[in-house]
């Protein structure tokens, strides 16, 4: 398993709890869930973006994604999903380990979902 750089621990390198995972990632519930569900998807090496992977690492991220939403769809059949990363401070990054979250929507979980997760920074712009 890959070590962080700093001198902080990574949660994200040594998960508690696993659902599943290949060679090259896992799928665990998101400690800070945002819905019924949230589940991330995490490379087990060690690395702040995304784009930073290797293509063998994005891939494997992708097909966890991919059966995480049939387990999340089984389990809890949510009406929707937002699928995201936050890369770098400015997008919002806090663990500097990359995680794509898969967030399920279930129908009224907010008043108006219109523009999904563009609604952060709509609601910025145009208060700002």
């Amino acid at each position: 398993m890959a070590t962080h750089v700093d001198l902080e621990p990574c949660e994200l390198c040594a998960p508690a709890d696993v659902l599943m995972s290949d060679d090259l990632a896992y799928v665990s519930w998101e400690n800070n869930s945002l819905s019924q569900g949230h589940a991330i998807v995490v490379p087990k090496r060690h690395v702040a973006s995304f784009f930073d992977l290797t293509s063998a690492e994005q891939h494997s991220v992708l097909e966890l994604l991919n059966e995480a939403q049939r387990l999340i769809s089984r389990e809890y059949c949510p009406d929707g999903y937002n699928v995201g990363a936050n890369i770098g401070k400015a997008a919002g990054q806090s663990r500097m380990h990359v995680h794509l979250h898969l967030i399920p929507r279930y129908d009224g979980d907010v008043d108006d979902p219109s523009g999904g997760i563009r609604c952060v920074l709509a609601r910025r712009v145009t208060a700002g």
